[in-house]
């Protein structure tokens, strides 16, 4: 018999465990959520009969919504209650992962991704603060090391397990899958997690407009500047809106107290430099990621099979890299291990990009370890970082910022390849690679750039 809920310090007994499985099951579907497809889109696009370049938008469908509910939905979290939101984000993920199996077109199946993506806000908006309201407190660093090991299995496993599906089953069965451990993970979250009153605290939908807006203009925008012929009106006209929208933003969010865009956080150097680290780094693993499939499926003439086979060793080597960076996070500041481990990570892309014409599959591999080095070295400590910066009680606005970050450097990832794929297909996956070496570099300029703001 499991013992009720303390309000102050978390649950216990079996509902603590059925908590911690409901949780663990719903990061892992949205993390496989966004990998498996990555490694299915040669084949997509090739079952669909359109072209790598519009492929690359059953990414960025799914990426985008995230981006522009993400915030908003950590807010209303505030309100309504952390599990409503996971919950619901669970119940729309599984049903558009129902609704992209059946997808029979590209446009189908981008609508899908989009409802699929706002279910996969749901259940990342509220993650870290549903993690600090399960755990006891003497328990929260434990849960916060559950939390990441299950994103980095889950990311180490994606490539294999959508290779796998892909040699026995068609593409549907990626997002198949979902549906049943969906539901399994809805039914132990209804009853383990707990749903305090609804606040009677007005909601700014205002705000949360303005949100949706800034970011999904600028997507639009830098997407349709990539596919004009010189510069388009349209994409000026909405990357202006998209300025003037953060503009307002911003202005409406300083000076409140518990604010949807913590604007008092960003112009707080650590916490900015940090934020803006994470951009760079998840745009230049994006720009591998996406790009990597169809260089070994298309360039190299590598089974999908294969091709997520030679992926797995960089998330493998975050799994195994990731508790070590923690470690040595309580030793060495943020910016120095970032520093290094993203310089690891640019020089692991460069050396991707310059493989030999006709590589085995060990120069493939032991490259991908060396980027997954690099990239486990950096995000624990950063996103540490940025926890730390953030003062008691904003847990919330730090855990929204660091889904937020990484959820922008993908999306801006996963655009510039869609670019590469268009102007320069007979070089996409080298040009792809070093575009990432150079936000790599960049990222990791900008974490050591914290070290000298400290020192002086």
């Amino acid at each position: 018999m499991h013992q009720a809920t303390t309000h102050q310090d978390g649950l216990t007994g079996s509902r603590l465990y059925l908590g911690i499985i409901a949780i663990s099951l719903a990061t892992a579907l949205g993390m496989l959520g966004s990998v498996t497809a990555n490694v299915a889109l040669p084949t997509i696009a090739k079952t669909l009969h359109t072209s790598p370049s519009n492929s690359v938008w059953i990414v960025n469908a799914y990426q985008l919504s995230i981006l522009m509910a993400l915030l908003p939905l950590s807010s209303l979290g505030d309100r309504v209650g952390y599990a409503r939101i996971y919950t619901w984000g669970l119940a729309i993920f599984t049903c558009s992962s129902l609704m992209c199996a059946m997808s029979r077109s590209l446009d189908e199946l981008i609508v899908a991704r989009v409802l699929q993506g706002f279910g996969a806000a749901g259940i990342t908006s509220v993650n870290t603060a549903l993690i600090k309201t399960i755990y006891p407190s003497r328990l929260l660093g434990q849960g916060v090391g559950v939390s990441a090991s299950v994103v980095s299995i889950s990311t180490a496993a994606g490539p294999t397990i959508a290779a796998a599906i892909l040699s026995v089953a068609p593409w549907p069965w990626l997002f198949a899958i979902n549906v049943p451990l969906g539901i399994i993970a809805f039914l132990v979250s209804f009853k383990a997690l707990p749903r305090p009153p609804i606040s009677k605290a007005p909601y700014d939908y205002g705000s949360a407009l303005l949100n949706a807006a800034t970011f999904g203009l600028l997507v639009l925008g830098v997407d349709r500047l990539g596919h004009s012929n010189g510069i388009s009106a349209s994409a000026v006209l909405q990357l202006l809106a998209s300025a003037i929208c953060a503009w307002l933003l911003v202005r409406r969010e300083r000076g409140r107290t518990h604010p949807l865009l913590p604007v008092d956080l960003l112009l707080k150097p650590a916490f900015l430099l940090a934020v803006l680290t994470s951009i760079c780094s998840f745009t230049a693993q994006m720009l591998a990621f996406v790009s990597l499939p169809f260089m070994l499926q298309d360039a190299l003439g590598r089974s999908a099979m294969a091709t997520g086979a030679l992926i797995t060793p960089w998330p493998l080597a975050i799994v195994i890299v990731a508790p070590l960076a923690g470690t040595l996070s309580n030793r060495y500041e943020a910016g120095l291990l970032g520093g290094v481990g993203l310089a690891i990570l640019a020089l692991g892309l460069a050396l991707l990009a310059l493989m030999p014409a006709h590589p085995t599959s060990f120069d493939i591999g032991w490259r991908m370890a060396v980027c997954g080095v690099g990239f486990g070295l950096f995000q624990t400590p950063n996103n540490r970082a940025i926890l730390a910066a953030a003062p008691a009680g904003r847990t919330g606005n730090a855990s929204g910022m660091i889904g937020t970050s990484r959820t922008l450097g993908q999306t801006l990832g996963a655009l510039l390849t869609a670019l590469i794929l268009m102007v320069a297909p007979d070089h996409a996956g080298p040009v792809a690679l070093t575009t990432g070496a150079i936000f790599a570099g960049a990222a990791a300029a900008l974490s050591l750039t914290r070290i000298c703001r400290r020192g002086a």
